[in-house]
């Protein structure tokens, strides 16, 4: 069974300049354009805004 591609899995990039990525999936229907969450970076040990790589 192919993977929907609806769903991509798209990787989240610190915009701390720590290199520290996650790994998550979205829907391109509902949000079309580039993700942005706010997550813990263990390298910094802060809470940072992670942007959508692609």
């Amino acid at each position: 069974m192919a993977r929907n591609e609806l769903r991509p899995v798209v990787k989240l990039r610190s915009t701390a300049g720590t290199g520290y990525t996650y790994v998550t999936r979205k829907n391109r229907r509902n949000n079309p354009e580039r993700l942005t969450l706010s997550k813990y970076d263990p390298i910094i040990r802060k809470h940072v805004e992670f942007r959508e790589d692609r």
